[in-house]
């Protein structure tokens, strides 16, 4: 059966280009990055060259990017990183709906004794930035809100947040995983002085990230060792990762205006759809700034892990959100942020990707009707 594939927020394909820039690197090309001999600065290369690409992508100084193993290790680095470096400060200020890459971080800190305020959302998702000027204190080491939620998409206000943090002299990082390679991301624009990215997300390989350090941030290592990344990240260079995300980066933000729109107009007529012929069907952040590709829909009636499953019979690959919490069976702390509170309710999140087709979309939408319509047969 071929998979209809509607879960690109969970992670996406490799892309054809960023796998043959990668492959030589597994192969003919081993040598390790930090090396002296003529081999090694051939590798050393590769990943300057990435590193290049992916600061080009964002706005950012080539020696502002350091990599890592992906998002989570970038955000759990920009909180504990900044902690370390500012020993006197004990607060940080985040939000009700960070990905838990975060919040499971800001969870050990408050065991540690830092004081930790999260703010909460509107209907939509999203963050008042005032109330964030409010939750300022002379304590605070760390403002850190996501660039878009990868739940329900809703794009923040992470401009007027960092103006904030620059008038109160506090460090702004932001998780920017969902939105890096779907929609321009610029680092000066931000005015952020940490931004988290992961290669799997667009196109790239898992298992590779990156986090932007703006030039003059003081922050410590999360992971010791060798003198790798400018003597903040130990550990050997991924280089076939690393090549891959850069092409990977290069090559969605050169297809990005044409390719929002053309998700945007597939995720609006599913949309549409879903809403007209699914009773009881309601959109979740739908008067949001939303990533182009999503698309979160709470049912009435129905069951998340049933409906999924059924989804996943019918060759309809979504989930129920966070994929790093699928198979949960509570409600997701987001929706719940976001007072979206019914029972007997299931909530699905498709996310849509630059290789889907209207078509596909079409049977997606089917698939869930027939699904539906059979379930409240036999209730």
């Amino acid at each position: 059966m071929v998979t209809v594939y509607l879960d690109h927020a969970a992670t996406t394909p490799v892309r054809g280009e960023a796998l043959h820039a990668m492959l030589p690197w597994f192969s003919e090309h081993f040598a390790n990055a930090s090396g002296s001999y003529a081999a090694a600065r051939e590798a050393r290369q590769a990943v300057d060259c990435a590193r290049g690409q992916i600061a080009q992508a964002i706005g950012a100084k080539r020696g502002e990017i350091y990599f890592t193993s992906g998002g989570s290790e970038a955000d759990n680095w920009a909180l504990q990183g900044i902690l370390r470096a500012n020993p006197a400060k004990k607060h940080v200020i985040t939000t009700m709906i960070e990905h838990h890459a975060m919040l499971r971080t800001c969870e050990a800190l408050e065991k540690q004794g830092f004081r930790l305020t999260y703010l909460p959302v509107d209907r939509s998702g999203r963050i008042d930035p005032d109330a964030v000027e409010r939750a300022v204190s002379e304590d605070t080491a760390l403002i850190s809100v996501m660039l878009a939620n990868n739940e329900v998409g809703t794009i923040e206000p992470v401009g007027a947040i960092a103006k904030i943090a620059q008038a109160h002299g506090v460090v702004v990082h932001t998780d920017a995983v969902q939105a890096v390679g779907h929609i321009p991301v610029n680092v000066q624009t931000l005015g952020v002085d940490m931004l988290s990215m992961s290669a799997h997300k667009f196109g790239g390989p898992k298992g590779i990230g990156a986090l932007y350090i703006r030039d003059g941030v003081r922050i410590d290592s999360l992971i010791y060792g060798g003198a790798q990344e400018r003597n903040l990240r130990a550990g050997t260079e991924n280089v076939p990762g690393i090549v891959g995300m850069g092409e990977a980066l290069r090559l969605a933000c050169l297809e990005l205006p044409d390719q929002m729109a053309r998700v945007a107009r597939m995720r609006d007529a599913m949309q549409e759809d879903i809403l007209r012929r699914i009773p009881g069907a309601h959109v979740n952040a739908q008067d949001a700034d939303r990533l182009p590709g999503h698309l979160h829909v709470t049912l009435d009636g129905a069951d998340s892990n049933l409906l999924l499953m059924q989804l996943d019979m019918a060759g309809i690959a979504a989930s129920a959100g966070s994929a790093c919490s699928s198979g949960a069976l509570e409600r997701s702390h987001v929706l719940l942020a976001m007072g979206v509170s019914g029972v007997h309710q299931a909530d699905i999140r498709f996310t849509l990707g630059a290789e889907n087709t209207p078509e596909e979309i079409g049977q997606a939408v089917s698939a869930l009707e027939r699904i539906i319509k059979r379930s409240s047969h036999h209730t």
